[in-house]
């Protein structure tokens, strides 16, 4: 029989979430970046192991960090996006920076539920060049919650990777696949085209710009293997959009580029992408603006 289940990847903001989620995939799904809340929706990701016995199905669901400092309508959708995937799953990752229990941690901890088992992941391991320094930590962990294992990682090196999924897949139900074998998320490319397009903002700005930047796809077409893509980058001020678009262009063609580049690469094709920055102030606050861009 194989195994199939859905495992929420937990935490607070800039734990390493998306990177463990997509380094245990093997694809870049979930867009990275040093900013906290980059992921901002309900990201779910694929990975199909058909040589394991049992051959065995992970469903990943990447949640936004959940946000304990700010009240605003963007990051109350977000925090909603977390608890209602909790109940949802069949094995929950909570992962964790190693050395930091900080109160945002244990605010997540507080809120694992009972019936869903739990698995402490403790990330950025690759910080200790002796891995023995990172024991302690695991105890503190250990003694926080009844996690049924405790496994230190690093995401950016894969180190480990391959034991957290040899353990996670023995607490995943037996039955079969949910998704076709060479699946990889079930995202549609209108959606990954924006996290690509908003994924080179906060890199290439940076801590220059505010929290309080999306991105909208104006328009998505295509024709033969050639993808149209017309993109809005929305940010709260006039300041921010200068700060977007660099002297001369130069910020937002390079950004554009390197979006492009990306999708070329995902969408295994070519892409003509054209960007826009626009000005919608009060957008992270306004609950009809966030449910037109897809926060529930």
């Amino acid at each position: 029989m194989k195994r199939c289940g859905m495992i929420a990847v937990v935490g607070r903001p800039n734990v390493g979430k998306s990177t463990l989620m997509n380094a245990l995939i093997g694809e870049h799904v979930s867009i990275t970046s040093s900013k906290p809340q980059t992921t901002r929706h309900r990201v779910t990701g694929v990975l199909t192991q058909t040589d394991k016995t049992p051959p065995v199905q992970f469903i990943f669901v990447d949640t936004p960090g959940f946000q304990t400092k700010f009240s605003n309508a963007l990051n109350k959708a977000m925090n909603k996006s977390v608890t209602s995937t909790l109940n949802d799953v069949d094995l929950i990752f909570m992962v964790l920076e190693t050395g930091k229990l900080t109160p945002a941690d244990l605010r997540v901890i507080s809120m694992l539920p009972s019936g869903v088992p739990s698995i402490a992941v403790i990330n950025k391991v690759d910080r200790h060049d002796d891995k023995a320094e990172v024991l302690p930590f695991l105890q503190q962990v250990m003694d926080q919650y009844p996690f049924k294992e405790v496994i230190p990682v690093s995401a950016q090196s894969e180190w480990n990777c391959d034991l957290l999924l040899q353990l996670a897949s023995g607490y995943l139900p037996e039955q079969e696949f949910i998704y076709e074998e060479d699946m990889l998320t079930d995202r549609p490319e209108r959606f990954l085209a924006a996290e690509r397009i908003r994924e080179k903002v906060f890199r290439l700005v940076g801590d220059e710009l505010p929290y309080t930047c999306t991105v909208v796809i104006d328009q998505f077409q295509q024709e033969g293997q050639l993808r149209r893509v017309f993109a809005s980058i929305l940010v709260d001020r006039d300041t921010h959009k200068a700060m977007v678009i660099g002297k001369g262009g130069s910020k937002l063609k390079r950004i554009s580029t390197e979006a492009r580049l990306d999708m070329e690469r995902l969408f295994g094709g070519p892409v003509y992408l054209e960007t826009f920055v626009k000005v919608r102030s009060g957008w992270a606050d306004d609950s009809g603006v966030l449910r037109s861009l897809g926060y529930d």
